[in-house]
């Protein structure tokens, strides 16, 4: 089965707010922590970082306050190789910062991110020579819930029609419910989702969305227009529609440290893929495999394999491929 179409090869401007991150150290309940770990956080510089893990030119474009917690934010983004030199700093507007809770039942978040310097972005960004140029641009569903010059942004990005947008347009639907008015992210999402190229899912998070009796293939026919649809559905698989058809990957055994971020890995796998023009079944593949660098680690950032252990894998079989394990390194 031939997959017709691909976005142009070149750089990927991923943009979107990143927040400094405040974690018990070591993991354990928030009120009974003496030590705080920092780190960053964001699903768009998650993204760019592993792009440039994989070799891909990256461009994250946001905003940070003038202060210690935004320069923490910009160096790390940057150590990890990817373009920062067009994300602006505010001088009136913090940095925005999240609190992690885990607990037995999972990880609980706090956000303290409302008028933070990201949630100044605006429609304005779109005339900048990055995003005009830009081969491949990628948003999440947080960005049009941060306020409504942000909403504004992603909906005149992707109002263009597909045929005519200078590059192509991904867009992970990341659904946080606390950072919606109730009742608004299911309309929004599924018009700004359904105006993409490339769309990544979550299976249940479509199902909270749209419906809890909804199938892949069901999430595929309320998005008909994007070229490429990715469901993903948790440890057991992700599917990839494309005009060909589906594509069903069985995710590898995964020894999980913490879940955070493994999404946001998946899609930068898989538009690697794309963008190196491997056929979709690989591409999924390479979703998994970086995802379980995410999966692995404590914290959203973790070390990809070797580029030969990923080549390895790459070509198994289809059988040889469902006995994946990844257990802190991956194995075969």
């Amino acid at each position: 089965m031939t997959d017709a179409w691909r976005p142009p090869r070149g750089r990927v401007v991923c943009v979107g707010e990143t927040m400094a991150a405040l974690a018990p150290d070591p993991s354990g309940p928030l009120v009974d922590a003496d030590h705080l770990r920092l780190s960053v956080a964001g699903a768009e510089s998650n993204v760019a970082m592993y792009l440039a893990d994989h070799g891909i030119p990256a461009t994250w474009v946001s905003a940070l306050g003038d202060d210690p917690l935004g320069a923490r934010v910009r160096a790390a983004v940057a150590a990890a190789g990817v373009d920062v030199t067009h994300v602006s700093t505010d001088p009136d507007r913090p940095t925005g910062l999240m609190l992690k809770n885990p607990s037995p039942a999972g990880t609980g978040v706090h956000y303290y991110r409302e008028g933070s310097a990201a949630s100044a972005l605006g429609p304005d960004l779109l005339a900048h020579e990055v995003m005009r140029t830009a081969a491949l641009v990628h948003f999440t569903g947080i960005t049009p819930a941060l306020s409504m010059s942000c909403r504004e942004l992603v909906t005149q990005a992707l109002a263009v029609p597909a045929a005519e947008r200078p590059g192509a347009v991904s867009f992970d639907v990341n659904h946080r419910a606390p950072l919606w008015p109730e009742g608004t992210a299911p309309e929004v999402l599924r018009d700004l989702a359904g105006r993409a190229d490339i769309v990544f899912v979550g299976l249940d998070e479509a199902q909270d969305l749209w419906g809890a009796h909804l199938t892949a293939a069901a999430v595929r026919a309320l998005l008909p227009a994007p070229r490429i649809v990715v469901v993903k559905d948790g440890s057991r698989a992700a599917t990839a529609f494309t005009a060909s058809g589906a594509t069903t990957v069985p995710a590898p055994r995964v020894a999980v440290v913490e879940p955070v971020g493994a999404g946001d890995a998946f899609a930068a796998g898989f538009l690697v893929g794309l963008l190196r023009g491997e056929p979709v079944g690989r591409s999924l593949r390479l979703g998994h495999l970086t995802a379980a660098s995410a999966l692995s680690v404590t914290g959203d950032h973790g070390p990809l394999p070797p580029r030969s252990t990923v080549d390895r894998l790459l070509a198994l079989t289809d059988e040889g491929w469902k006995g994946v394990e990844v257990s802190g390194r991956v194995e075969g």
